[in-house]
């Protein structure tokens, strides 16, 4: 007589966002071990997120392979909503904290952050629009003061990007080889850079002109 197996029953669930599918796998190493499956790759092709692992047991069967290939009504897969299950508990790069509770509140809260994510999304789009609106009219408006309070209280900063050119002079000193010609224009292309030090301020192309050596 063949013993049950003793495995272990994970949930996974892909990105709310763009797949929200739910996927349960029950497996085992066959010897009556968990199998420690981790991870799992959504039919959409994104990596699944593991958030429930519970035990379970796999009943014995005597078929061979080409029997069970030959059955194709599989049971009913029981639903209960009070049943307890341990997840994990993601807290962005915190040590992981792991919760228990009923299938049903996972799953109020699972649709509660699908529904607050589309949310915070539609009013990030209109805080965008908003944001757009006040730039373009902040310069030429009669009444700035307004702009400016809508602005603070939607934490919209009153910036522009503008582009810009700029002429730089260095002079500097370097080592030259006594015994030979020196290339000193091709060695301030290679080592000579500009750089900003300010986040505010991006380089997006220099070129070294008019080398010359100094007297």
């Amino acid at each position: 007589m063949t013993n049950e197996l003793i495995s272990s029953k994970y949930t996974f669930i892909c990105d709310p966002d763009e797949c929200d599918c739910l996927i349960e796998l029950t497996s085992s190493d066959g010897f009556g071990f968990p199998s420690g499956v981790t991870e799992l790759t959504c039919p959409c092709g994104r990596k699944t997120t593991l958030v429930s692992v519970e035990h379970a047991t796999i009943q014995p069967t005597n078929q061979t392979k080409e029997e069970q290939m030959e059955t194709t009504v599989s049971p009913a897969v029981e639903y209960n909503p009070d049943l307890l299950v341990t997840y994990k508990v993601i807290n962005n790069y915190s040590d992981p904290e792991y919760a228990t509770d009923k299938v049903r509140n996972i799953e109020w809260d699972l649709h509660n952050a699908r529904t607050n994510s589309k949310a915070v999304n539609a009013i990030q789009n209109r805080i965008g629009l908003v944001s757009d609106i006040i730039t373009e009219a902040y310069a030429d408006s009669l009444d700035q003061e307004t702009l400016q309070a809508i602005a603070e209280a939607l934490e919209i900063p009153l910036t522009k990007e503008i582009s810009w050119e700029a002429t730089l002079h260095v002079s500097g000193t370097m080592q030259v080889s006594l015994l030979e010609d020196n290339d000193f224009e091709s060695e301030l292309n290679d080592n000579l850079f500009v750089d900003s030090q300010h986040g505010d301020i991006q380089i997006d192309n220099y070129e070294v002109a008019n080398v010359q050596e100094a007297y």
